[in-house]
């Protein structure tokens, strides 16, 4: 169930300390597509900054919906790669950005099954839960 894990124990040291390794290496590859130049690395660059403060963001919302927050994170990160993977630019500093976002994937994950476990289980039970229709869809 989404936020299962959340809520029945507390936020610990590890917790922490993995959720500080997400934020950093979102904000570290940021930093290196701002630098960049261009209006589609700074874009790309906006879109981690957003997505790292959405990580750590105290609201309630956000604190619910976190395991979107993972997904949608992983999913930028890997897309991110992608792109890269089509058009280039092949140079060290491309490479380091993309070791990074392969990092952070890992550690996504990792925090996503720690928090809210298997990720088809949290996806069916939120359908479920929004959409009473879709346990006979499901079967």
């Amino acid at each position: 169930m989404a936020n299962a894990a959340f809520s029945a124990r507390p936020f610990n040291l590890i917790d922490a300390a993995l959720r500080a390794a997400i934020v950093g290496l979102t904000l570290a590859t940021a930093s290196i597509h701002s630098n960049l130049g261009g209006a589609l690395f700074t874009l790309n660059a906006f879109g981690y900054v957003v997505l790292a403060t959405a990580m750590v963001a105290p609201l309630e919302i956000a604190r619910r919906f976190r395991w979107i927050v993972r997904i949608a994170l992983a999913g930028y990160a890997a897309t991110t790669i992608v792109g890269w993977a089509i058009q280039g630019p092949f140079y060290s500093t491309a490479y380091v950005a993309k070791a990074i976002e392969i990092a952070l994937i890992v550690l996504l994950a990792i925090d996503f099954v720690r928090f809210d476990g298997n990720p088809l289980i949290v996806i069916r039970h939120e359908l479920v839960r929004l959409l009473p229709v879709w346990p006979q869809l499901l079967g």
